[in-house]
């Protein structure tokens, strides 16, 4: 799928931006979200959104800065071909920006993207890939999907946060070019699966250095130290000793 991906021309299909809504199914204190975003019809201006958590795209609305936005969020995208996959699967269509993405792409494995692959989209912005998007209750509630967010999961197809290198303006139909690929092999879908259900692939995250995003940075780090932490097991014809469960001291 990666090489199919790759040989289409890279571009926007849509830029999209969120107001705030009121809905049951957030757990925001005011119960609020701006999960459900649409095409903006001309240019947007992306930069970096500083330390308040608020989104990195003009005009968009972040409501819940405990999980979402802020410098190593700024901008989240989803290739079209992952909406489309998702189409088939749901059997119901699926609008540019319904994943709450801020960029809709065509041609560009966003999954498959490394963590630090630089995006330089038309002549504006540059952007590095951080992580992937993990999903949670409000994106469940959003696409009135039963187990929403455990078939996102097995999937592993999330959608790449990243951060902004250089601001600038963008609008939908402008070209996005892979400026940069760095010598590693941590794909997105690689640290989507490694913090949410393969966690013995977490060391190989460390790869990244500190492109990834800092949270999943930590549980990295976190994860081969109690590994250490852990005995191998007795040296021969001493008394075997009880090792301590890894779950219990791995990061969560």
């Amino acid at each position: 799928m990666t090489g199919l991906f790759y040989r289409a021309v890279m571009r926007l299909l849509s830029v999209n931006l969120g107001r705030p809504a009121t809905v049951p199914y957030t757990d925001h204190p005011r119960g609020i979200t701006g999960i459900d975003k649409r095409p903006a019809d001309g240019p947007v201006r992306i930069a970096a959104p500083g330390p308040d958590g608020a989104s990195g795209v003009a005009g968009d609305t972040v409501c819940d800065t405990r999980h979402h936005g802020g410098e190593h969020q700024a901008v989240y995208a989803v290739a079209r071909e992952d909406l489309d996959d998702w189409e088939r699967e749901l059997g119901r269509p699926l609008r540019a920006g319904v994943f709450g993405e801020n960029l809709t792409t065509v041609g560009l494995d966003v999954s498959g993207a490394l963590i630090g692959e630089h995006w330089r989209i038309g002549g504006g912005p540059l952007l590095e890939v951080t992580s992937g998007r993990i999903p949670c209750r409000t994106f469940q509630g959003h696409l009135g999907e039963k187990q929403w967010v455990r078939r996102f999961t097995r999937a592993a197809a999330p959608g790449a946060y990243l951060r902004v290198i250089e601001p600038g303006e963008v609008r939908a139909g402008d070209p996005v070019e892979v400026v940069h690929r760095p010598g590693h092999e941590v794909t997105v879908a690689l640290q989507f699966r490694a913090v949410t259900t393969e966690r013995a692939l977490l060391p190989r995250l460390l790869a990244a250095g500190d492109a990834l995003h800092p949270v999943a940075l930590a549980k990295a780090r976190a994860y081969v130290e109690a590994s250490r932490a852990v005995p191998r097991g007795p040296a021969p014809g001493a008394p075997a000793v009880p090792s301590p469960a890894l779950h219990r001291t791995e990061a969560r």
